[in-house]
Formats: C-alpha cells, structure tokens, sequence
C-alpha cells in the first residue's frame, strides 16, 4: 500500500492562485509515496477528511509566518502573509500532532512549526541578525551554502550519520526563541537553528533547508525524505 502525504499549497497573491514547486511532490514519488496536494482551506470538516486519509504531512516553504501567530508586533521588513494559510497549517500540524502522525516542515516549515508551539522567530535577519553567513543563496539550489552541525542523540544524526553536513539556504526569517516542545537537531555556522523535532513523536522533524532542491544530487537529502516516507 503507497503512503499519502498531504502537501500544504503555496499561493500566489498576484494571481490568486495555487502553485506547487514539482520538487516537493517528486521527492516523495522516488520514495513510492503519493502526494496531494491540500486546497487552501480553514474549514474543519475538509481538513478532517484529509487528516483520515494522509498518513503524513510535508509543511512546505512560502509566506513569512504572521507575527500574531508568536504573538510578536509585526516589523517593517516582515514579508508577505497569509493568515488563511496559518489557521490551516495550526489546525493540520496540531492535529497530526495528537494523532501521532508524521510531519516534515521545510523553510517556513520548521518555522511554523516552532512559532505554533510557542517559539518565535528573526522576522527578517538581515535586519535583526548579524551574521557573515549569507541565508539566501543565488541559483542553482542544489547546492551547499553553508555548514550545519548535526546535534548527536537525535533522530536527524541516526538518520544522516554525521555531525556536519553542507546545506543550501534561501530564506529571510528564522527560529529566534526554541519552542519548549522541540529539541534542536542542527545548529549553523552563524548559531542559528536549523533542525528540530518533536521529542514526545515518532517523526515530527522540521529542517530550515530545502531538500526538495538537492534529492535528486544529495544522498543527505534522500536520506531524510527516506526516512520521513517511512515513518508514515
């Protein structure tokens, strides 16, 4: 029996329409899973169905998250957001969450996932983090930016087998204050966090790159998709 993972849409405000890098979906096709794609919802009883028939959900990249999530004042230099999107991904991730369901969150998912449970987050760290490590890379995506290092007694080091790693990076906001309800996996070279899980679950795992870029390249990058496809 395939595994079905539901994909949290990216939505384009300028065209009023859904979007879907093919990265994220084709990642966990070579992994024999099935992706599906969610519409764009807050009503309970479309995000029910979906949570009875996906095994696992993949949190993808996209709008910064909205600062009343963390209960932050929203800056000037806060991106786009879209509350629609916060109220969905809250009501899947906690949910998942209770039914012991497996969870990815990639970018703006390791971001959500921590301001959710009470983390906050670098709402743009050019301008709130000194850093000589740049965290939005020009293309092509596949490949390294910068280091991490791989925390040992984590479920990131039994996956990968290694304490340092080389990751690509775009993105403009980042995990500031670590949610009581994870643990760190991964730290990079400027200190920022860059992994986490979910201590109390069998695979809730959030990680600040993106390995929907570099599987196809990166035995690293499959390894974590492999893992994640499994644990569904």
């Amino acid at each position: 029996m395939r595994k079905v993972i539901g994909i949290i849409p990216l939505y384009d405000d300028e065209k009023e329409s859904y979007w879907m890098l093919p990265g994220y979906m084709k990642m966990l096709e070579a992994e024999n899973a099935i992706p599906l794609m969610l519409p764009l919802t807050s009503k309970t009883e479309e995000l029910e169905y979906f949570l009875e028939i996906c095994g696992g959900f993949l949190l993808t990249g996209g709008h910064d998250v909205s600062p009343s999530v963390y209960h932050d004042e929203r800056k000037p230099w806060c991106g786009p957001c879209c509350e629609l999107r916060d109220e969905m991904e809250q009501y899947i991730l906690k949910n998942a969450a209770e039914a012991d369901k497996s969870v990815l969150g990639i970018c703006r998912g390791i971001q959500f996932m921590n301001a959710c449970y009470g983390g906050t987050l670098y709402q743009d760290l050019a301008a709130e983090y000194s850093s000589c490590i740049s965290h939005h890379m020009e293309p092509p995506y596949d490949r390294p930016a910068h280091q991490v290092t791989i925390q040992k007694d984590t479920p990131l080091y039994s996956i990968l087998g290694r304490e340092q790693m080389g990751v690509n990076s775009y993105h403009h906001q980042a995990i500031k204050k670590l949610s009581p309800d994870f643990q760190e996996t991964a730290v990079s070279e400027d200190g920022l966090i860059e992994g986490i899980y979910m201590p109390s679950h069998k695979f809730i795992v959030g990680v600040q790159w993106h390995p929907e870029f570099s599987y196809k390249v990166d035995e690293n990058s499959r390894k974590l998709i492999h893992a994640f496809v499994t644990s569904v």
